[in-house]
């Protein structure tokens, strides 16, 4: 075998391997799931969850100016006489709570 062939192979693959990091890491996104899970770790700090709903496509969401792709979910509780719903919007890059607001 010859030295040469071996060290542009090695070259080739560690090149192509950072390439495909690169690109893959740009595109990832955070599942509902976890972002769902993020939520109602959130919400158990203030009482018990009895419910939750997460919608599993992004959308396009702006707050002060910044643009992001979301998820919309929501989460019940049961606060000893009446259910509480709150409504809730979750980055999908990163699964941190964007926005959240209890519903009438």
């Amino acid at each position: 075998m010859n030295w040469k062939s071996f060290l542009l192979g090695v070259g080739v693959g560690l090149a192509g391997g950072y390439a495909a990091r690169e690109l893959l890491s740009q595109k990832t996104v955070v599942s509902p799931e976890r972002a769902l899970s993020n939520a109602k770790t959130a919400f158990k700090n203030e009482g018990p969850v009895s419910g939750s709903w997460i919608h599993m496509q992004t959308e396009p969401y702006q707050k002060d100016h910044l643009k992001y792709d979301v998820y919309r979910g929501g989460i019940s509780r049961y606060t000893g006489e009446e259910t509480e719903q709150y409504e809730f919007i979750a980055d999908a890059k990163t699964g941190t709570i964007l926005d959240a607001y209890r519903l009438a």
